[in-house]
């Protein structure tokens, strides 16, 4: 949910891959007075070969009183969500996603779609937005990531089982209107790259899930600063702009009693401008945890 092509690693970038060895985890320990507060860096779509989730994962999470994701999981209503995905992405004043495209951008679009067999008629009343994102997650489908096998669903289901609470760092509308208030251009890019990439995504998917898995930051930020190329208002609004709101929040956390486990995207937590940096920045005490090495 709420992701766009140059957050494709944070959807699909995770695989608890056989290694022995000990390696770095995409999971960082942050140090407050009293507390501590953990940061994973999410994939929200995953296969069931995927799992088990590194060990240490577990160890962050019974550590922690309380859950944090980017949304509230537990207490989401799916139809009220779809719900506001419609209201916020469908058009229902006549206009079409040719006519938001204009002609040679939507020409280039159906003949990427051809490619990837995607029915680029099935989206005629989406935007742009949207339709990145609905064609984004049917060439997930087709490769066999599911949301319900994603990390926040995996810990929704833990948490809620364990009776921790869950809490959400923003809302469903909140994040819609961060889609649906881009520039009609930057939704354009947004679709066009879609397409353009779609075709090379299973080839592209282990070298993400490696990275990820083995918590490899500067690979993870190579890939994001690739994506971002010519899209910064897209990056400033999707991604650095909520860091830095992110890390605010979280901040405020590290002065409390409870250990707090906080799970966002992956690519919010790499780079200078990612959660762990701007925490670092401001004098906390952090550091990115391993998994130790398999004992045979």
């Amino acid at each position: 949910m709420m992701r766009w092509p140059c957050l494709l690693l944070c959807v699909v970038c995770a695989s608890a891959s056989a290694d022995d060895r000990a390696h770095p985890v995409t999971l960082w320990r942050v140090a407050g007075e009293t507390n501590s507060v953990y940061l994973l860096g999410s994939v929200h779509l995953l296969r069931e070969h995927d799992h088990p989730l590194p060990g240490v994962i577990d160890n962050a999470y019974r550590d922690a009183e309380v859950v944090v994701m980017e949304l509230d999981m537990d207490d989401m209503d799916p139809l009220r969500a779809q719900a506001a995905f419609n209201r916020a992405g469908v058009m229902t004043d006549g206009r079409t996603l040719r006519d938001l495209l204009g002609e040679e951008a939507f020409a280039t679009a159906s003949e990427a779609a051809a490619i990837i067999d995607i029915p680029l008629d099935m989206l005629e009343q989406s935007k742009p937005w949207l339709a990145a994102m609905t064609v984004e997650l049917l060439m997930l489908y087709r490769i066999g990531f599911n949301p319900m096998l994603g990390v926040e669903m995996t810990m929704t289901r833990r948490a809620a089982a364990d009776g921790k609470p869950i809490e959400g760092l923003e809302t469903v509308d909140e994040q819609l209107s961060f889609l649906d208030g881009l520039p009609i251009e930057a939704q354009r890019k947004m679709l066009l790259q879609t397409l353009a990439e779609g075709a090379a995504l299973s080839e592209s998917i282990d070298e993400l899930i490696d990275a990820w898995h083995r918590g490899d930051t500067a690979a993870l930020e190579e890939a994001l600063l690739t994506a971002t190329v010519g899209q910064e208002e897209l990056r400033e609004v999707l991604i650095s702009s909520r860091n830095r709101r992110w890390a605010e929040t979280v901040a405020a956390w590290l002065d409390d009693e409870q250990d707090y486990l906080v799970v966002v995207g992956a690519l919010h937590l790499v780079g200078p401008e990612g959660v762990p940096a701007l925490l670092e920045k401001r004098g906390f005490g952090i550091h990115q945890l391993s998994e130790p090495a398999t004992v045979r």
